[in-house]
């Protein structure tokens, strides 16, 4: 089928004029045919999203509060953007009844869904598509978990025989009927579930910058922007933090090999980032990295005991002590007589002393220490397994700066080279990489 999908964030419909500039894209190519809205999103730097107004209406009714005041703002938000384009419709019924059902305690997940349900209805109204409330296609479990295997064949059934339709993002439905919604930014995973279940030829993913960029722009200034990227790059990146797309994005459209491709709303003939399954060799990036990406707030703990390598078990007692304490490991190098556990300081806040006293008592270190503001970055790039040397270059690049690398660690894919550091060195050490891959070669 010659049929795009397309999702707009809620920066790109945040407002009437924010809404027509998406419908103009939707009417200018017939192939897109299934449109998945978000919530209006900030129309300026100090509003609030509409997500976040349901959010603290369903607070204000879990304490028994009288929310007419707080919903009344939601409201006069939705019936302005309705009077700015013109439209001759009322969505009175359907404040009531979401009023209603915020007042009645029915959740914060089913609040928090009624931003895109009802910015659903707003532009299939604009747009003459026929509006699905997503609570009939998507599938969860009971558990909160998506059920893909339910939705799939469902959708198809849905959607037979309907030419263009308007299927809000971020929620569906559990089998008892009650709303259950993904982690914020999920209309990013509605959008490709829907192109998964209608074979489409590409899932277009517009938000409010052109793409996915090399780096942060916010510690870089003016990074490249990347034309291609493979699925594989994505997952690492938006891994470590990067945060164009919502990663669980990535798993419907990978399996049916359909690509992503991010666009600006307000820039609709830039080309964007397109997300593929592979590249041809001949297509490589020009630069052998494609992204930098990372975080701050790990920490790690060190273990030092002569002939550690020798004794049995050693690695599995003290990755029981860190299971038994819900830790959950991002990275463990290793010498003969070293051995270092990282992972979020979150994990451990609070319980520091009961945790390496438990490691002390199962496995008797000569020397273990808790060390804390460690933060990682990612070095991704397909270009690497055709490159040497890219490793060393990392280690330059940060050795000139003055930068103290505690841990590299590559993976056998060689897809991504993984850095810690101090979180004082983060900014600088993604310049100092930056420069070394991509100034370096203008």
């Amino acid at each position: 089928m010659n049929v795009k999908v397309v999702k707009f964030g809620g920066s790109s419909l945040a407002d009437a004029k924010q809404i027509t500039k998406a419908a103009d894209i939707i009417k200018s190519d017939d192939k897109r045919r299934f449109v998945v809205p978000s919530a209006p999103g900030k129309r300026f730097s100090d509003d609030i999203k509409v997500t976040d107004m349901l959010y603290s209406c369903n607070k204000l009714a879990m304490e028994n509060k009288n929310i007419d005041s707080a919903f009344s703002m939601i409201a006069d938000r939705y019936n302005g953007i309705i009077s700015d384009l013109g439209l001759e419709l009322s969505l009175d019924e359907e404040f009531e009844k979401i009023k209603k059902n915020i007042s009645d305690k029915t959740g914060s997940e089913y609040a928090a869904s009624r931003g895109e349900y009802l910015n659903g209805i707003i532009i299939a109204n604009l747009l003459g598509y026929e509006f699905i409330d997503a609570a009939e296609v998507i599938v969860f479990n009971q558990d909160g978990s998506f059920n893909n295997e339910k939705t799939q064949p469902k959708l198809r059934e849905r959607l037979k025989g309907i030419e263009k339709a308007v299927i809000p993002g971020f929620y569906g439905a559990d089998e008892t009927g009650a709303v259950r919604t993904f982690s914020r930014g999920g209309s990013d995973v509605t959008g490709s579930i829907i192109a998964s279940a209608v074979k489409a030829e590409v899932y277009e993913n517009w938000t409010d910058v052109s793409g996915f960029l090399v780096s942060d722009p916010r510690i870089v200034n003016n990074p490249k922007a990347i034309s291609v990227i493979t699925y594989k790059e994505l997952r690492e990146l938006a891994y470590m933090g990067a945060s164009v797309l919502h990663e669980d994005a990535i798993f419907p459209v990978r399996t049916a090999g359909i690509p992503i491709n991010i666009k600006n709303t307000n820039i609709p003939d830039d080309a964007g980032t397109m997300i593929v399954s592979e590249v041809p060799e001949d297509e490589y990036n020009k630069y052998t990295i494609t992204g930098i990406a990372g975080k701050k707030g790990f920490a790690a703990i060190n273990i030092e005991k002569a002939m550690m390598n020798s004794e049995l078990g050693f690695c599995r007692k003290v990755m029981s002590v860190l299971e038994d304490n819900s830790i959950s490991i991002e990275h463990m190098p290793s010498g003969i007589d070293t051995l270092s556990l990282i992972f979020p300081y979150s994990d451990i806040e609070g319980k520091e002393n009961e945790v390496i006293s438990q490691i002390r008592k199962i496995v008797s270190p000569d020397h273990i220490e808790l060390e804390k503001g460690i933060a990682m970055l990612a070095v991704v790039g397909r270009g690497m397994r055709r490159t040497r040397g890219t490793a060393a270059r990392i280690f330059a690049s940060m050795a000139h700066a003055r930068i103290n690398v505690k841990m590299i660690d590559q993976g056998s894919s060689e897809l991504n080279v993984i850095i810690g550091i101090g979180e004082a060195d983060f900014e600088e050490a993604i310049r100092k990489i930056y420069d070394m891959f991509i100034n370096s070669v203008e």
